[in-house]
């Protein structure tokens, strides 16, 4: 048996998982955010969970991990894809390798275009896609080695996984908290009915704004997000 939770930072529309064997009480964290930090802990405390492992799906450009933090109060393992090439990290797990805690597998997945070190992940029947398939929409490839005939290559390895697999995003804006395979497929806008040369037209065809705290996030995120990293000029804590 196995814990599960859905966590939501509405202050960048990030979300955390939290996995964790019910028995042994090891957890991990998918994506944690620095500012969700009291959150996170209380979570743990109050299920009585020891942190194992944090992973992360890419550098983040629009909030900063909370895994350094964690980490260093935790002795927890900070894991990344071996795209990323982080040198702070305690392991870069590759595609194909998997995590074993206890009960629970965790295989990773490398699905590079919206950065190069994306790693996806996947749990029984659940994808943890990070910013390569979100609900409705997709990953930007305009900054951070992002390449759109990358990301189309990435979106298909994981649309190969039956219909009823569960897409758990790194991000949404739009009220949305879970979607599948099969409905990707048919509703959104950036999979259904594109070919690779369509797909690569619309994405350069985009005009994004820069992310807000790219220029915090990345140097900070490339580090591991540190043990103590402070918020940007003006920034709250958020609820």
């Amino acid at each position: 048996m196995a814990i599960f939770k859905q966590l939501f930072d509405e202050g960048t529309s990030t979300f955390t998982y939290l996995i964790a064997d019910e028995h042994t009480r090891s957890a991990l964290l998918i994506d944690p955010v620095h500012e969700q930090h009291d959150r996170d802990q209380a979570v743990l405390r109050e299920l009585g969970l020891t942190l194992k492992y944090v992973l992360e799906t890419h550098v983040h450009a629009d909030h900063i991990t909370g895994g350094g933090r964690l980490r260093h109060e935790t002795d927890a393992l900070f894991i990344a894809g071996k795209g990323t090439g982080l040198d702070c990290a305690d392991r870069l797990i590759a595609n194909g390798e998997t995590l074993q805690m206890d009960s629970i597998t965790i295989h990773a997945l490398a699905t590079p275009g919206h950065t190069d070190g994306c790693t996806s992940y996947r749990w029984e029947n659940r994808l943890f896609t990070g910013d390569t398939i979100l609900i409705d929409a997709c990953g930007r490839t305009d900054f951070q080695q992002g390449s759109p005939e990358a990301l189309f290559n990435s979106i298909q390895q994981l649309l190969a996984f039956p219909d009823e697999t569960l897409i758990y995003p790194g991000h949404d804006y739009n009220g949305k908290w879970i979607s599948c395979v099969g409905q990707e497929k048919t509703i959104n806008p950036y999979i259904a009915g594109l070919d690779l040369p369509a797909f690569v037209a619309k994405m350069k065809a985009l005009n994004l704004p820069k992310p807000r705290r790219i220029d915090v996030a990345v140097p900070a995120n490339v580090l591991c997000g540190g043990a103590n990293v402070p918020r940007a000029p003006g920034e709250t804590e958020a609820a």
